[in-house]
């Protein structure tokens, strides 16, 4: 099988894109691949002994099979959590697309069956004043799973993001509705109307889960989409 990479990106912050990225790895894992994560950035980092560290990163290297030095997954870490280009103007430093595509080429040198590039924020976070994060998987040539994060105002969301993917050249390889409020009405009839309007696979449907269990969240999920062929 060749080589299967993916940047993971999200209809908005806060939709669960780590806990699916994990139950992907988990997945891939299963199906007997090598697996390797990077998270370029994250905003909203806490101080260690071992320097800034971000609990989505972590994560991500937790559930990976491959073994990757933390700078290397996360090699952009900001400690606040707001925009990247905004936590990053307070720390006196400038993010760039060029630097993050060098991040991950480095580290994909690592030669493994799934690899996962997940994005933060939304499709069109800035990361300066001219560039945003959706330039890094066109740079990559990555295809993308898109996390929808199921909650009143998805629909407009994910078929905006969607839209922007198509205009911006990536190939949308599969999207994830995940259920991130319990008390949304309706949810079932707003998957079905994403899965008609969404021309790509729709790779799992994850209940409201009580606990941000990745293995959990596994056993919603469908890869054979993404590893099947080649």
């Amino acid at each position: 099988m060749s080589r299967k990479q993916f940047f993971v990106a999200g209809t908005d912050t806060d939709v669960g894109k780590t806990l699916v990225a994990c139950g992907l790895l988990h997945c891939a894992s299963n199906a007997g691949l090598t697996t390797l994560a990077l998270k370029p950035i994250a905003a909203g980092c806490e101080q260690t002994d071992e320097g800034l560290r971000n609990s989505d990163a972590l994560m991500l290297q937790d559930c990976m099979t491959q073994s990757l030095a933390y700078e290397q997954v996360n090699p952009v870490a900001l400690k606040e959590a707001i925009a990247p280009h905004l936590a990053a103007e307070r720390e006196g430093r400038t993010l760039s697309v060029g630097r993050l595509v060098g991040f991950c080429r480095g580290a994909l040198m690592k030669r493994s069956d799934f690899v996962l590039v997940e994005g933060a924020g939304g499709w069109r976070v800035p990361l300066n004043a001219r560039e945003s994060m959706s330039q890094l998987p066109v740079e990559l040539n990555l295809p993308v799973v898109l996390v929808v994060g199921m909650k009143l105002g998805c629909l407009n969301h994910a078929l905006l993001t969607v839209e922007a993917m198509r205009r911006d050249g990536v190939v949308l390889a599969g999207w994830v509705a995940n259920r991130i409020d319990p008390n949304m009405a309706f949810c079932d009839e707003n998957i079905e109307t994403l899965e008609r309007r969404i021309d790509a696979p729709c790779l799992g449907k994850v209940p409201f889960l009580d606990s941000a269990d990745p293995l959990e969240l596994s056993k919603y999920l469908d890869i054979l989409p993404l590893i099947s062929g080649g």
